[in-house]
């Protein structure tokens, strides 16, 4: 097999979806019945980037803004989310998880941490850690960080500008 970026892109559309499927079935198993594997996605997002506006939200998870507006609403009734107003700009609101929504998220994902874990116990140590190589990879490759940065100040110069 050659390293070429075709490639490696193939072997990413084949195995990427493999795995987060037996993800999904994990979390979905955990997740209890008052939350849907959406909503499980929203609390996740929102773990690793606090203080994000609705729409990184509702792109993130593929969301129209009305509808995850209404999906949001539901998480803060259920104080799973806080919505705040900005301390920069008072228009501006952003979406933070409280301590009983990091509770539930992180009940939710040990299920599939736990049979991940069981899944990788017959690799090598090496093989491991090859793994562990190639996600950090990954993650420095399709990190979405610079985005949601790029959204939150187009967000914040739309409100500025009265566009939102």
């Amino acid at each position: 097999m050659s390293n070429s970026p075709n490639d490696c892109a193939r072997e990413l559309l084949e195995v990427i979806p493999e795995v987060m499927q037996m993800i999904r079935t994990q979390v979905r198993s955990q997740r209890g019945p008052d939350l849907s594997v959406l909503q499980i996605r929203v609390l996740a997002f929102l773990d690793g980037h606090p203080g994000a506006p609705l729409s990184a939200v509702a792109e993130h998870v593929g969301l129209t803004l009305p509808s995850m507006s209404t999906q949001v609403t539901g998480l803060v009734k259920r104080n799973l989310l806080e919505r705040a107003i900005s301390p920069t700009d008072r228009r501006y609101i952003t979406l933070t998880l409280t301590s009983e929504g990091h509770a539930r998220l992180t009940s939710a994902s040990h299920g599939a941490q736990v049979t991940l874990a069981k899944t990788l116990a017959h690799l090598s140590n090496e093989e491991r850690a090859t793994i562990i190589q190639a996600l950090q990879l990954l993650r420095a490759t399709f990190s979405s960080e610079e985005i949601i940065t790029e959204e939150i100040i187009t967000e914040t110069e739309n409100v500025n500008h009265g566009r939102h």
